[in-house]
């Protein structure tokens, strides 16, 4: 099989953020999508290794910060290539707590939503979490970063916590 037809598949670019008490984090994923209209709710899906799934599954809320296509390999890697365990990943990046008590990303970012998890799906080496949007706004109309233009204009990798990440054969 040509595990490469998986990037096809097209992706957005998102900071999915949450809280731990008074501690927060965020990391970046490229996995939201609508799953239902009425209820309004979104599924997100995050390597169980990382801290915002620990934060999201303790606390129970997450917001998405939509990125732009404007947001630079730096910025992405703030959120996407260092892990929130050593690092303050909101020192100098520009931010607001919502509803649910998460950050939400003001920087190169074109909205947000903000969810209250109400149900989730173990799949392997990730958790599917479902959450009820609760919040969410709109900062501006420029264009959303999409994981093919994160790839190819960016030239950003996937990092091996990704979903997406395949394993070079050498």
């Amino acid at each position: 099989m040509n595990t490469k037809v998986l990037h096809k598949i097209s992706y957005g670019m998102f900071i999915v953020s949450s809280k731990d008490g008074d501690k927060i984090n965020g990391q970046i994923a490229n996995t939201c999508f609508q799953v239902s209209s009425e209820p309004p709710l979104i599924a997100i899906a995050l390597n169980k290794n990382n801290l915002t799934h620990s934060y999201v599954e303790k606390s129970g809320v997450f917001s998405v910060s939509i990125l732009t296509e404007e947001a630079s390999f730096k910025f992405i890697g703030i959120f996407g290539f260092r892990s929130g365990k050593d690092f303050n990943k909101f020192e100098g990046i520009n931010y607001k707590i919502g509803e649910t008590g998460s950050p939400i990303i003001l920087d190169y970012t074109l909205g947000y939503i903000e969810a209250k998890v109400v149900n989730k799906l173990d799949v392997g080496t990730h958790t599917i979490f479902i959450g009820e949007v609760i919040a969410g706004d709109i900062f501006n109309d420029k264009k959303p970063m999409t994981y093919d233009y994160y790839h190819n204009v960016v030239k950003g990798k996937s990092p091996s916590t990704a979903p997406t990440y395949i394993k070079e054969n050498k």
